[in-house]
């Protein structure tokens, strides 16, 4: 068994004080710090990375957030401007070590679609290449932190299923944007029917 960290968009934007935060945010960077010092074979990173005009930001289409469009083809909800390609709000949130990260993957870098998930965007059309890096170093198991639970977790770890590894989500080192109340609950339920070993608390 080999096994690869795989640490989700730890953003200054989804902090408290940033565009899009998830509830809590901050509590997971004590935990994040743990887990960067671990026993894993590869310690990957991912950053959402968005051009200035997004097609799932409302601004871009003079639309409320929250508000939900049909993009490329896909139902979009529409979210506040965030994780913009060289701000401060893309910037990994200051307190946890990512100079442990051996590499870091972008996504969301096309206007025409987001996306949540680590490996493809939401249709699909394209690979950030995190799955084929990972095969190629030989990892069979991917465990994985970040933000935010119910979506860019959750849509990662599904998609990491389906390529065939072994999934693992430390929750506690986790937050959800709840956009709707029980979102995160949800997702973690997702993940477990899929065969996601769901881990409370912490390796010692």
């Amino acid at each position: 068994m080999k096994k690869a960290l795989l640490i989700v968009d730890v953003q200054n934007d989804f902090l408290p004080g940033g565009a899009l935060p998830a509830t809590g945010g901050d509590k997971i960077i004590p935990y994040i710090n743990k887990l960067v010092t671990g026993n894993f074979d590869i310690k990957v990173a991912t950053k959402d990375w968005h051009p200035a005009v997004h097609g799932s930001f409302a601004s871009t289409h003079h639309k409320k957030i929250g508000e939900h469009i049909l993009l490329n083809g896909i139902e979009q909800i529409l979210w506040p401007d965030h994780c913009v390609q060289g701000t401060r709000g893309a910037e990994f949130a200051s307190g946890w070590d990512h100079h442990q990260i051996e590499k870091i993957f972008y996504k969301g870098t096309d206007p025409s679609i987001d996306s949540y998930s680590t490996f493809f965007d939401n249709k699909h059309l394209r690979s950030t290449g995190l799955g084929d890096y990972l095969k190629e170093k030989g990892i069979t198991d991917v465990y994985v932190a970040g933000l935010a639970t119910d979506y860019c977790v959750k849509y990662s770890v599904l998609d990491a299923h389906h390529l065939g590894f072994k999934t693992h989500v430390f929750v506690d080192a986790c937050r959800g944007i709840n956009v709707h109340p029980g979102d995160t609950e949800k997702a973690i339920e997702e993940m477990r029917t899929v065969g996601t070993e769901i881990i409370r608390g912490l390796p010692p």
